[in-house]
């Protein structure tokens, strides 16, 4: 069978400590990102800070510049992307202005929005194909029902690794993974990219991806050590069983990426920041079951002796 990687014996579990201090400063940047997004200090999408955001299109040309330049005269924190791929209309845009409001102060936006663009495009009616409006007290307990539902993601994964393996490495697993989600919101943050209900599906669904690389990898080391029990080192195992799966993990990640990389190139504005996560999700993800799960049960190993069921 053609394999893109082949045998290979690589020391990952000797590189521990340099890995270990790569992700201490994504945790860290993830968890400044995590206090920014729960006081809404972030970039945070209308799901999460309210405000108004409408679906539409023009009939005849209008170039998202000169749209752009006719709402934000207006409403300064506009936001605007192209709807590619629309089947009534090249020309079809979403419109979003956040800002905490009422429902009454949304609708009073929608109507004075539409008036804006009625006037200054006169002859090119545009089509609203949807509005919605989110008051601040949706928003907040939208953003708090997306923390609770990645926490409670979280401790479902030590409880699964807890009963497939042991506690060990349940913790090892939620550490991991915990590390892949904010590793993802920090970069976010630092990119400027909106924080909204896509992105926390995003967030879920790495979550469980790199859930199945660590169960890959953790799988291989509790055969090798009941072939091996009596043979080197607890460590030196580990690296072998990382060694062993390397090239699964590697043709899976590179096929998940295939797939998420053509939805970013043309999936549109709209899913960009959705595909962008899981990118990231898959890269780190695969990074973490190596150099984050795996090293933390060989350090724990070295202190307290407990070997896989």
């Amino acid at each position: 069978m053609f394999r893109i990687i082949g045998e290979t014996n690589i020391n990952f579990i000797g590189v521990r400590k340099i890995s270990f201090i790569i992700s201490s400063l994504l945790v860290a940047l993830g968890l400044y990102s995590f206090v920014m997004i729960s006081t809404g200090n972030a970039n945070m999408g209308i799901d999460f800070a309210g405000g108004v955001m409408i679906k539409g299109y023009f009939q005849e040309e209008v170039s998202i510049e000169d749209l752009r330049s006719t709402v934000e005269a207006e409403f300064v924190d506009a936001q605007i992307t192209q709807m590619h791929g629309f089947e009534e209309s090249p020309y079809a845009y979403i419109i979003k202005i956040k800002r905490p409001e009422t429902e009454s102060e949304g609708k009073q936006k929608v109507t004075l929005l539409k008036k804006i663009l009625a006037d200054n495009f006169e002859g090119n009616k545009f089509e609203i194909v949807s509005e919605h409006i989110i008051g601040p007290a949706v928003g907040e307990t939208l953003r708090n029902d997306a923390q609770k539902a990645i926490l409670l993601s979280l401790f479902g994964i030590i409880v699964y690794i807890w009963i497939r393996f042991d506690f060990r490495s349940g913790i090892a697993a939620t550490i991991a993974t915990f590390h892949d989600v904010l590793a993802v919101m920090g970069i976010f943050y630092i990119l400027g990219f909106e924080y909204d209900l896509l992105l926390v599906t995003a967030l879920l669904t790495l979550a469980g991806y790199s859930l199945t690389d660590t169960v890959v990898v953790f799988d291989r080391i509790r055969e090798n050590l009941k072939k091996f029990r009596s043979k080197g080192e607890f460590a030196s195992t580990v690296n072998l069983s990382i060694n062993e799966v390397l090239s699964r993990t590697f043709n899976t990640s590179i096929t998940v990426i295939f797939v998420v990389g053509t939805l970013y190139l043309i999936g549109g504005d709209v899913l960009k920041g959705f595909s962008l996560a899981l990118i990231l999700g898959v890269l780190i993800g695969t990074y973490s079951s190596i150099f984050v799960a795996s090293p933390i049960v060989v350090e724990w190993e070295a202190r307290r002796p407990l070997r896989f069921k």
